[in-house]
């Protein structure tokens, strides 16, 4: 098979796939038109967030067999036209599960004990030891919303805390002993922290807006790992600002580009400039399954994956 990397991903994906006896080409830098331009002479690419994968180019790949993509979403391809074509679509959500669920939890404690305001702190000379007092994770209920993979990951790393761990998806059936299924309507009256799961679909875009929130009969922390565009901010921000929503770690925005960091010398949104002033808001750069771990087990997965599908050895 021939195959055109089209990100830089861990080494083993291109050396392994060599053994294998495949052809690997890599273009990291072509415009998306010059790759249109040579892209039927593949049998399969791989990409992580590059560039959508969209009608036009599929239409464009007609030798396509796969479309790899080294992350657990698949939402900048349209999957429904792949699949109608016959293309197979592989994602690596095994490949950095563990990496997010430790995320998870890192913000969760680090909120619970105020780490990122008591450090500033005492880097500029402050000693607040009432000020920042903080509380215990144990005797909280926490839900999540997207039981998959990521939602698996983070539930296992709470079972060494005295919680209740709850669970609402669309899937039927996917509770286990780290976390009981429940309806949305529980998941609203019993939550103190709520955390995200969720891939990125036409359920999930804005889905935790005013709305959303005011069902919550607690106020309750959010974390969110997962897309940032299931989370209106200004809503958001009302919410923290009401005292609704205690606190928030955010690692995904719902400004999220690919030239994100143009933001903050342009001109920024209010609700925006409002999260990074906050004290009880932690922010990280859509890193949390962006471990020097996830990245080799990323690559593995869609190695596996493709012998597996097109039986390779």
């Amino acid at each position: 098979m021939k195959i055109l990397h089209l990100d830089s991903n861990h080494s083993l994906l291109i050396d392994q796939l060599n053994d294998l006896g495949c052809t690997n080409h890599e273009d990291y830098t072509s415009s998306k038109e010059d790759i249109l331009n040579k892209i039927q002479e593949y049998d399969g690419f791989i990409i992580r967030s590059r560039f959508s994968i969209d009608k036009p180019f599929l239409d464009a790949a007609t030798n396509l067999k796969f479309i790899g993509r080294v992350g657990a979403g698949l939402e900048n391809i349209d999957c429904e036209y792949a699949e109608s074509k016959g293309i197979h679509l592989i994602s690596a959500p095994e490949g950095n599960r563990n990496a997010v669920g430790e995320h998870s939890l890192a913000m969760l404690l680090s909120l619970f004990n105020k780490l990122n305001k008591a450090d500033k702190e005492v880097r500029s000379g402050k000693w607040l030891r009432e000020e920042n007092r903080g509380i215990e994770l144990d005797g909280n209920t926490v839900g999540l919303i997207g039981y998959g993979n990521m939602g698996k990951a983070f539930a296992k790393k709470l079972r060494g805390f005295e919680v209740d761990v709850l669970c609402y998806d669309i899937k039927p059936n996917v509770g286990d002993k780290n976390a009981e299924q429940v309806p949305l309507e529980i998941l609203f009256q019993e939550a103190d922290i709520l955390s995200l799961h969720t891939p990125q679909t036409p359920l999930t875009t804005n889905m935790v807006d005013e709305n959303f929130i005011n069902q919550f009969a607690k106020p309750f922390w959010l974390i969110n790992t997962a897309r940032g565009k299931s989370v209106v901010t200004k809503d958001l921000v009302s919410a923290l600002q009401s005292g609704k929503i205690l606190g928030a770690g955010l690692d995904v925005l719902e400004y999220e580009k690919a030239s994100f960091e143009n933001l903050f010398s342009s001109n920024m949104p209010e609700a925006f400039q409002y999260l990074i002033q906050a004290e009880n808001v932690l922010l990280s750069p859509h890193v949390a399954g962006w471990t020097k771990e996830s990245k080799e087990k990323l690559a593995q997965t869609i190695v596996d994956k493709i012998k597996d599908i097109f039986k390779l050895s």
